[in-house]
């Protein structure tokens, strides 16, 4: 512990000139007990890592970082009615995004499912395909509101109308099915 007549302070010695926790302001820094007061760190003064503070030419000179204490502001226990309002709202949009997010997922499950089901099918036809476009044209409408509700971003979105175009051309070349557009031929 340093001495009066050391240039160097300890934390302990510093803190214990503090006032007592009850009747500490609500903001509490050195800064706001004596305006000239900075609390710094000195490498040099504790090599092995501690806190210290160099007094020079009578001020509180600053050497590292500041030590600052600052409290909540006081709660009045009372909300705006706006906050109240917006905390309203967001709960319903939380739901009604929910409810909109899960429609998607289902229906594009149901789109998964059945492309899996008509790739493992031994005997499976091509007229089947157009049960499942049908479903597609569900998912992407799913989709489609999603994004437009602002639930999901509409890249998202489309990267998901994406993945199940994918799946079903992928099904369609497997079973031979896929025809690609064939250009038309330019005029000679």
């Amino acid at each position: 512990m340093a001495t009066a007549t050391s240039p160097l302070l300890s934390l302990s010695s510093l803190s214990a000139s503090l006032p007592s926790p009850a009747r500490a302001p609500a903001s509490l820094s050195l800064r706001a007990l004596a305006p000239q007061a900075r609390l710094s760190t000195s490498y040099a003064a504790f090599p092995i890592g501690g806190f210290g503070a160099s007094l020079s030419t009578g001020r509180w000179r600053r050497r590292g970082l500041d030590v600052v204490c600052a409290a909540e502001p006081p709660k009045t226990g009372r909300q705006p009615d706006s906050v109240k309002k917006r905390e309203r709202q967001n709960d319903v949009h939380r739901i009604r995004n929910h409810a909109r997010k899960a429609e998607m997922r289902t229906r594009m499950k149901k789109v998964f499912r059945a492309l899996e089901k008509l790739r493992k099918k031994a005997d499976a036809q091509p007229e089947e395909i157009i049960e499942i476009e049908k479903m597609i044209s569900e998912a992407y409408k799913a989709i489609d509101k999603t994004v437009k509700v602002g639930a999901m971003h509409r890249n998202t979105g489309d990267h998901r109308k994406s993945r199940l175009a994918r799946r079903k051309k992928a099904i369609e070349i497997l079973r031979g099915w896929y025809v690609p557009n064939a250009e038309p031929a330019a005029a000679a």
